[in-house]
C-alpha cells in the first residue's frame, strides 16, 4: 500500500530548491506577483486531492498577495470537489486581482478545471489542457498506473447496455451479459454523479470567473469539448491546446516558446520534474521561500 505523507522543506535545507528559487524570483520579476507551483507527478498513481489544498493554503498564508497570485500547474487531475475548493482557496486568498495560471506542460482533469477557475491562462503553443470528466487509477504490481476515464467507462457499460437490449430473437443476448459482468452498476451510477458534479463545478466557476457575461447554457454550449470527450478529442487523454480554448472566449494568453520568458517556465518546468520524478516524490507545492512535497511511501 502506497501512503503520501506531506514534509516541509526549509529553503536552506534543500539544494534542489535553492536552485529553482532563482526562477521563481526571475517569474515575480516579470509578472509583477507572487508565484507558487502545483506539481504533481505523471509517473506515480497520485491525483489532486483535499490535502493538497491544505498544503496550498499554508503556503498562500505566508505571502502577500495584494498584486494577485500567479499558479504553475502540472497535474493529471484527481478529485472534482478537490479543485473546486482549491479554486476557492486561490480567489479568497488573492481577492480582486485574482489568480492567474501558467501550464508549463499539461493540466488535465481536475487540474483543467483549476486552469477554468482563474482569470487567465497562460500556455505556449505546445501546453495541454484536457476534458473535465474525471478519472480513475489502477496499479498492478511492478506496471506503470493506468489512468482511465469516468465518462469513457459510462460509455463503455452504455453502449453494450443497449445492444443487449436491442438484440433480435435468434442473436444470443450471453456474450453481452458476459461482458456486462465485468461492471458493478451500483459504481457506474456513482460515476455518473461523480461526471455530472465535474461539469456542474466547470459551468459555475466560469460563469463566476472568466465567463461571467454569459448564460450557463451558452457557457455549456462554448465548452463542450472539455464536457464530452467524443465531441472533439474522441479520448481522455487528447490535449485541447490553447488556441482551440482561447476561441471559445476564454483569456488564455498563448506564449511563444522561443521567447525569454517561457524558458524560464520550461527551466522551473524541468527541475520541477526532475525532483518530482526522483526519490518517490509524489507531488510538490512550493514558492520561492517555501517548499512541500509528498513523498510515497510504500508500507
Amino acid at each position: 500500500m502506497e501512503k503520501l505523507t506531506f514534509q516541509k522543506i526549509a529553503e536552506e535545507r534543500s539544494q534542489a530548491h535553492s536552485l529553482r528559487k532563482k526562477l521563481y524570483e526571475d517569474l515575480e520579476t516579470r509578472l509583477g506577483k507572487p508565484v507558487i507551483a502545483f506539481f504533481t507527478s505523471f509517473v506515480y498513481p497520485v491525483s489532486i486531492e483535499d490535502s493538497d489544498a491544505n498544503m496550498l493554503e499554508e503556503v498562500l498564508q505566508r505571502l502577500d498577495l495584494s498584486s494577485g497570485l500567479v499558479v504553475l500547474i502540472n497535474s493529471p487531475g484527481g478529485s472534482a470537489l478537490a479543485a473546486e475548493r482549491i479554486i476557492n482557496i486561490f480567489r479568497s486568498y488573492s481577492g480582486k486581482k485574482q489568480y492567474e495560471v501558467i501550464v508549463p506542460d499539461k493540466a488535465k482533469s481536475a487540474a483543467t478545471m483549476i486552469c477554468l477557475g482563474a482569470s487567465k491562462i497562460i500556455m505556449s503553443p505546445t501546453s495541454e489542457l484536457g476534458a473535465v470528466d474525471p478519472q480513475r487509477v489502477e496499479k498492478e504490481e511492478g506496471k506503470p498506473p493506468k489512468w482511465f476515464s469516468v465518462y469513457n467507462i459510462i460509455s463503455s457499460y452504455d453502449r453494450l447496455f443497449q445492444k443487449a437490449i436491442n438484440l433480435g430473437e435468434k442473436q444470443r443476448i450471453e456474450p453481452y451479459l458476459q461482458q456486462l459482468s465485468f461492471y458493478d452498476p451500483r459504481e457506474i451510477e456513482e460515476m455518473r454523479s461523480t461526471l455530472s458534479l465535474s461539469e456542474d463545478i466547470t459551468i459555475r466557476i466560469l460563469k463566476t470567473g472568466m465567463l461571467e457575461n454569459l448564460s450557463k447554457e451558452e457557457i455549456e454550449r462554448k465548452i463542450q469539448i472539455f464536457l464530452v470527450p467524443e465531441e472533439r478529442v474522441k479520448t481522455h487523454g487528447r490535449p485541447i491546446f490553447g488556441k482551440e480554448a482561447k476561441n471559445m472566449g476564454l483569456n488564455v494568453e498563448i506564449i511563444n516558446p522561443r521567447d525569454e520568458f517561457w524558458k524560464i517556465v520550461r527551466e522551473l518546468y524541468v527541475r520541477l520534474n526532475d525532483f518530482v520524478s526522483c526519490n518517490n516524490i509524489a507531488k510538490c507545492i512550493e514558492n520561492k521561500n517555501y517548499s512541500f512535497h509528498a513523498s510515497i511511501r510504500l508500507q
